[in-house]
């Protein structure tokens, strides 16, 4: 992974010469008012990239898409290139426009720069924030990387475990921005610049874009036409690339939409890729061929086994360098080492459902709010007791059971129905239970109903995405997978121009009763087969409540153990023993909390030495 890591200390000896040399750093700074300041010297890269004449300092990881408008924008206001490179380009942009020239970028990005002029330094994160950006300020100074475990490296000794960031990580499976499972380890939001002075020893934080979006009046056929164009234009923006590129093709609208608007715009054949398993209720490889043989394109699908995806648990889950629980990651990142072989770009078709309002949850959200309207509290209370006596059987977690108990059970009087659905883990009213009350918090997503109370419109709910799943899931699971698979993955449907433009749209273009992604299908309908498009897709479904009975018994048994808990003191033992023992002998199906609780403890002792 190519990355940026920084550090600013406050004392000119706290960081030795041999210990900066250890940490790949090289000091930009030596002494500023007793500040030495270091960034990380990758070999073989332009970082960083230095102003001599101005003194400005920039690292940079990621992809900027409008690279070429942007550069001939300061040709012609007299800067001359010496390479082709985004960090030079971002450079001369701050130079001409000082820390406005963040808007100015269309891409996936991390940033720091530091500028002697004004004696700040400038930490910036894209506006959906494909690149992760962490940062912590100790009594010795200000450090920041993409990576927790660098930021770990440089402390004393390692944090304690952040109690918000763990009830989180437990009710959603993930931690989004800005918490982290450390404490006082923050991770930079999306859309978000912080800025580091210098003299003040301080720092804060603003949004990089601050622009309200208005709901237009437009007819339906020209907000097709427009959407065509823009996921036309965002294809050809993110093909541009020195290196092999293909597409993920699962078959699903996305992928199929991308992968054809790339054919369609290029005079090579392109290359398609799709993962197949050997468990044929989970196999969806029969769609993706049909797209392949409609757009001509060279198609590799490869079948995968679980002793494929067992093999390599460790270094995906340990990868993401805090607990993270979304078993997709797994199908996700063979699909990318796979694709590495043969590519080392990809398009995908990541951010689709975000973006066009895609997801089940959205309609449920809808309907939610009639519900709410018509029964009666006390009703719903009995329907939901009842629903829990003939649904505790063993299921398959993506069955019809699961899923109207999980509707059921998230059904919300006081409007927060959005924010219980999303939960994947455990229920907070169930979580007091299994930790002890020294870490358990009430209301961890607090911070995030603050800034979006009570959602209630798919505009709303979409939001609410873009904060939590989007920020904390989706966009980690593809960034750090195709990390460690050697493979860029790009997201044409996930930019700024599309989420503006698709929230400025009435929310039935979007989504009208069960016609999800409706104006998105409409803009490509006449390219596909009729009613390809209408085509469900499952996704990447993988059995993990299954494993966790079959060939992670053992491990998972380990971690409940009296000597391993009494030691932790995190858990109630005898309540997680109880859920555990439950799943594991059949009796209940704990797929999911037992899954997050199996992630969690596997990142601890790694981390934690137990």
């Amino acid at each position: 992974m190519s990355g940026i890591k920084g550090l600013i200390y406050k004392k000119a000896d706290l960081l030795s010469k041999q210990h900066s040399e250890e940490m790949n750093l090289k000091i930009i700074h030596p002494k500023h008012d007793e500040h030495r300041i270091f960034v990380e010297e990758k070999e073989k890269h332009t970082y960083p990239v230095h102003l001599e004449e101005q003194f400005k300092v920039l690292t940079f990881d990621g992809r900027i898409y409008n690279y070429s408008s942007l550069r001939k924008k300061l040709e012609n206001e007299g800067y001359r290139f010496k390479n082709k490179s985004d960090t030079e380009l971002i450079l001369y942009l701050y130079q001409e426009y000082g820390n406005q020239c963040f808007k100015m970028l269309d891409g996936m990005f991390a940033i720091a720069l530091y500028d002697k002029s004004n004696d700040k330094v400038f930490i910036a994160r894209d506006f959906f924030g494909n690149k992760s950006l962490y940062y912590t300020q100790t009594q010795n100074g200000f450090v920041w990387s993409l990576e927790l475990k660098e930021i770990i490296s440089t402390l004393s000794q390692k944090p304690k475990i952040d109690k918000i960031g763990l009830n989180l990580y437990f009710q959603l499976t993930y931690i989004p921005a800005p918490f982290t499972i450390y404490e006082g380890v923050k991770k930079l939001e999306a859309n978000s610049l912080l800025i580091y002075d210098l003299k003040a020893d301080t720092y804060y934080i603003e949004p990089i874009h601050t622009d309200k979006v208005q709901k237009q009046n437009i007819d339906f056929y020209s907000a097709k036409k427009k959407v065509k164009d823009l996921v036309t234009e965002s294809v050809l923006a993110m093909s541009v690339s020195d290196v092999p590129l293909g597409t993920f093709l699962s078959g699903g609208v996305d992928s199929s939409i991308v992968s054809l608007c790339l054919a369609q715009n290029t005079d090579q054949k392109i290359n398609t890729f799709s993962i197949g398993f050997d468990k044929k209720s989970f196999d969806e490889t029969e769609k993706s061929r049909m797209v392949a043989q409609l757009i001509g394109s060279e198609h590799n699908e490869f079948v995968i086994s679980q002793k494929d995806l067992t093999q390599h648990l460790d270094a995906i889950l340990l990868n993401f360098d805090q607990p993270f629980a979304d078993s997709s990651a797994l199908p996700s990142y063979m699909v990318a080492k796979k694709t590495s072989d043969f590519v080392k770009v990809a398009l995908t078709g990541d951010g689709g459902d975000e973006v066009f309002g895609g997801y089940n949850k959205y309609r449920i959200g809808a309907i939610n709010h009639k519900y709410t309207s018509i029964v009666p509290q006390f009703f719903h209370n009995s329907i939901v007791n009842i629903s829990n006596v003939f649904t505790k059987q063993r299921e398959d977690h993506r069955g019809l059971k699961f899923k109207i108990r999980k509707a059921l059970q998230s059904i919300n009087y006081d409007g927060e129905f959005f924010y219980n659905i999303i939960k994947l883990g455990f229920p907070e009213h169930e979580l007091d239970r299994y930790m002890l009350s020294s870490y358990f918090t009430e209301n961890p997503l607090k911070y995030y109903k603050s800034q979006l109370p009570k959602p209630q419109s798919l505009s709303d709910f979409r939001q609410v995405d873009k904060m939590l799943s989007l920020e904390g899931d989706m966009i980690v699971k593809v960034d750090r997978t195709s990390m460690l698979a050697s493979l860029e993955c790009r997201a044409p449907l996930l930019t700024h121009a599309l989420w503006n433009y698709t929230h400025s749209l009435p929310d039935h273009f979007l989504l009208k009763g069960n016609d999800k992604k409706r104006i998105l299908k409409k803009a490509f309908e006449d390219q596909f087969p009729e009613g390809f498009l209408e085509k469900s897709k499952q996704g990447f479904g993988v059995p993990v409540g299954d494993w966790l009975k079959q060939g992670l018994k053992d491990e998972l048994l380990s971690y409940i153990e009296d000597g391993f808990l009494e030691k932790q003191n995190i858990f109630n033992v005898a309540e997680i023993k109880r859920i555990v023992l439950n799943h594991v002998q059949s009796r209940e199906d704990n797929s999911f909390r037992v899954w997050t609780f199996y992630c969690f403890q596997k990142w601890y002792k790694n981390i934690y030495d137990l």
